[in-house]
């Protein structure tokens, strides 16, 4: 697991070996059962969390009903908007799909990271980078796209969720009932196989 973490940073900047060390030893993992919640709307938190096992998903609640936000998977960050403010309570909701492990992080033990590497912070940043730059196109897409490209769009993307997650919360997470997930899937496949 401590391999996993260090390859991920280096995947942004190749590493001294010192810098792989502070990487390796600034890990705080942390194990959760399926049904374990990592936030709960209305706590106030300051985690992020990289994860290394398991998959996590992002509701929020709408009038009594649970709406999907998105999913994350191995060697994906989640990163909450509340944590640049720390004052304010969470909106969503961060419930783990499976037996989940991660590594722990916060803007205090960065800062200590900053302090004696300073190269740290420019990765830092890039990662944010790529984890905001992911959710605009998130965005963009439910303004734009109909359930069906969104649907279309997450298969080609990340295929390994469909062997994970339950239909119904695929379903919530682009914007249809389950049944009208059904007669996507269904529509799919008889334009697959009249082309074939």
């Amino acid at each position: 697991m401590v391999n996993k973490f260090v390859k991920y940073f280096s995947k942004f900047e190749a590493l001294t070996k010192e810098e792989e060390n502070a990487i390796a030893e600034s890990m705080q993992l942390k194990s959760f059962k399926k049904g374990d919640y990592l936030l709960k709307e209305g706590q106030i938190s300051i985690d992020t969390y990289f994860i290394l096992e398991g998959a996590v998903r992002e509701f929020i609640n709408v009038d009594g009903e649970e709406k999907t936000t998105n999913f994350f998977l191995e060697e994906q960050w989640v990163i909450s908007l509340n944590n640049f403010n720390p004052q304010t309570p969470a909106s969503t909701n961060l419930i783990c799909l499976e037996p989940t492990t991660v590594s722990v992080g916060n803007e205090i033990q960065a800062k200590k990271m900053f302090q004696s590497f300073p190269r740290f912070e420019t990765i830092s940043r890039a990662i944010v980078e790529a984890d905001f730059a992911e959710h605009k196109k998130q965005l963009n897409s439910y303004l734009t796209d109909s359930p069906e490209q969104r649907y279309l769009k997450l298969l080609a993307s990340r295929p390994d969720i469909f062997q994970r997650v339950p239909q119904y919360q695929i379903a919530s997470y682009i914007g249809v009932k389950p049944e009208s997930l059904s007669r996507i899937r269904r529509r799919i496949h008889q334009e697959s196989t009249k082309g074939a």
